[in-house]
């Protein structure tokens, strides 16, 4: 599972970017640096295996169903301390 990992672009992507930027461009010129530049990173992308996606998958599900407990259990909470304070809602006087 040899991967190769860029971080950083190469030089001569770098020469190239100053060299073009460096030089008047149309739009039509800069719409299609921005293109090649766009491929240029698209092409350094690496899509995880089908292991790696079931991994990250259950990460997130575990903290997302984590962090709503979390929150429910901060609702109670303070739903609780709301009635505490303010009382239950009865405005006749009644007792």
């Amino acid at each position: 599972m040899a991967r190769k990992i860029v971080d950083e672009p190469s030089e001569e992507i770098v020469a190239n970017a100053k060299k073009e930027s460096a030089e008047k461009r149309n739009p039509f010129g800069r719409l299609a640096l921005f293109i090649r530049q766009v491929i240029g990173e698209l092409k350094k992308v690496v899509t995880p295996t089908r292991k790696e996606l079931l991994n990250f998958t259950g990460v997130v599900l575990v903290f997302v169903i984590v962090m709503m407990a979390f929150v429910s259990g901060l609702d109670t909470v303070f739903g609780y301390v709301t009635i505490l304070v303010f009382g239950d809602g009865n405005i006749t006087g009644a007792q």
